[in-house]
């Protein structure tokens, strides 16, 4: 008897509904692959809010020592530091970091994101270097003159905030409150990059082993060991920008080689590593506060957010 190939048979049936089956799981791994719009502003509104809260922590926590670091560098020769006025110029510096922390990590974890599920699994460490810098670079416009402010009150160049803001601009113009910027940059987003890549690496690795969310005390120390690693890398850099911030109208450095090459000239190539104990320290306790408090805000912002 003839086949008629319009007539279906038993098994032509199930090979369609496996395919209509398959196809129609790829289609709603597709969808899910999108990322919602509302997700990424959720990430963003809770990046910014731990982001904030933990910079101004750290900030208000270990300012004498970062006041410490900041004379120790810019004093020359055998010059003697001042241990007067450690919490000189706190009060402005707040008010920069805590916008300048929640763009940072407002940024950084959006990005974070996206890179993590647009590269493959081996290059998460790219992503999170990328990102750090990324976070840097945006922040950056309010790190800088708030960066500034406080390091011309931490050596005694003013008694106040506004009083700095307002004779910056009026004797060296609002790129006064930018002195530095190009150095800046090549301190912090290097800094920003590698600080946040080992964090979010070893913090990776730790879970993998431990099979289970690690705790506070946990990412605080992870924190800790990222901060003070990375602090102690990038302690020429942050020597090389001190200088060009504090210098003011006197433009005793052109830029950033002609103060590389001044500094070694003049003071030994050592003076690059000036501070780098108090800056190991600071960064050091610094990255254990900062992500404790970071991870900590996370969870408690995500817990009030209405589950979908």
């Amino acid at each position: 008897m003839a086949i008629n190939s319009k007539t279906e048979l038993p098994e032509d049936r199930l090979n369609f509904e496996a395919l209509k089956s398959h196809h129609k799981s790829k289609a709603v791994a597709s969808i899910s692959k999108q990322q919602n719009p509302f997700d990424l502003l959720r990430i963003l509104y809770e990046g910014a809010v731990s982001g904030a809260a933990a910079g101004v922590v750290v900030e208000a926590a270990l300012y004498p020592i970062d006041t410490i670091k900041t004379r120790l560098q810019t004093v020359r020769g055998g010059g003697q530091i001042i241990l007067k006025g450690l919490y000189s110029g706190l009060a402005g510096n707040l008010v920069g970091v805590l916008p300048a922390s929640a763009i940072f990590i407002g940024v950084y974890e959006p990005a974070k994101r996206k890179l993590l599920d647009s590269f493959p699994e081996n290059l998460s460490a790219l992503a999170h270097l990328t990102a750090g810098a990324i976070g840097g670079a945006a922040s950056s416009i309010v790190r800088v003159p708030t960066e500034v402010v406080k390091q011309r009150m931490q050596t005694s160049q003013f008694s106040s905030a506004p009083d700095a803001v307002r004779l910056i601009v009026a004797k060296e113009g609002f790129r006064g409150l930018y002195a530095g910027y190009g150095s800046f940059l090549l301190r912090d987003l290097p800094f920003d990059a590698i600080q946040f890549c080992l964090y979010e690496q070893l913090r990776m690795g730790y879970k993998l082993a431990a099979k289970r969310d690690l705790k506070d005390s946990e990412n605080a120390m992870i924190g800790a060991f990222a901060g003070a690693i990375t602090g102690a890398i990038t302690t020429p850099l942050d020597v090389i920008k001190t200088r060009l911030m504090v210098q003011g109208s006197a433009k005793q450095y052109e830029g950033i080689l002609h103060c590389v090459k001044t500094i070694a000239r003049e003071e030994g190539a050592s003076t690059l590593f000036k501070g780098i104990g108090p800056r190991v320290l600071w960064i050091g306790i610094g990255g254990s506060i900062f992500f404790g408090v970071l991870e900590r805000t996370k969870k408690l912002v995500a817990a009030k957010q209405p589950v979908d």
